[in-house]
């Protein structure tokens, strides 16, 4: 790659960490490039966009970009998945769960969740969750609360809501009573399908390679 590529790729990378406060960190040695893309694929429908770039180039754009928490998680063959602004982080983590479930080789490392830096553990704790509107709706209920308790829930942010409703279901499960399911709601008709990605999101010739010989990324992480 070029050094005006690398700067380009850097650049575009820097950008969408700086505008992007909730993103997931995996580590792709093993999979296969057809794998790859089923999992682009899938990321894309659940509102992510899976980023492979050489750890060194990572690197410098999250320096760049001033996240210097998300330093921690790059290390060896590592993708990033960037949430788009309206996407559902627990249908993301699904994705990556049943991903590394599957193929018993992709490693969810963490992510930053609404700017704050979390675990594998806290993603995978995500992945387990109904998806953000199906817990909204057993909110209503599940919780018995005042109304403005309730109308803080809905507003506050995506850790804090998935700590109450976890806790007020266990809670009820222990009493002996169950969770009301949420009504069903007419699906969406399906939005075309996005343009593929950028260069830059398209795993490289470096990640190819990372692919079959990791011992050699791993120099970069």
């Amino acid at each position: 790659m070029l050094k005006s590529e690398k700067e380009r790729v850097v650049e575009q990378l820097a950008e969408r960490l700086r505008s992007t406060d909730t993103l997931m960190v995996a580590d792709y040695r093993g999979l296969t490039m057809p794998q790859i893309d089923e999992l682009r694929s899938r990321l894309l429908e659940a509102g992510a966009r899976f980023t492979v770039v050489k750890n060194t180039l990572t690197k410098r754009a999250a320096e760049q970009a001033g996240a210097t928490s998300v330093l921690e998680l790059i290390e060896g063959p590592t993708a990033i998945a960037f949430l788009e602004a309206d996407s559902d982080p627990a249908a993301v983590a699904k994705v990556l769960n049943e991903t590394a479930r599957a193929h018993d080789v992709l490693v969810i490392r963490g992510g930053l969740l609404e700017g704050d830096l979390v675990g594998d553990a806290e993603i995978k704790r995500l992945a387990s969750l109904p998806p953000a509107d199906v817990l909204r709706a057993q909110l209503v209920g599940a919780v018995a609360a005042p109304l403005t308790t309730v109308v803080g829930l809905f507003t506050a942010p995506l850790r804090d809501l998935v700590g109450v409703l976890d806790a007020r279901i266990r809670q009820l499960e222990e009493q002996g009573e169950s969770v009301p399911e949420p009504e069903p709601a007419d699906e969406p008709e399906p939005d075309e399908a996005p343009e593929a990605e950028e260069q830059s999101e398209e795993p490289s010739a470096e990640a190819e390679q990372a692919s079959a010989e990791p011992e050699e990324e791993q120099q970069d992480g």
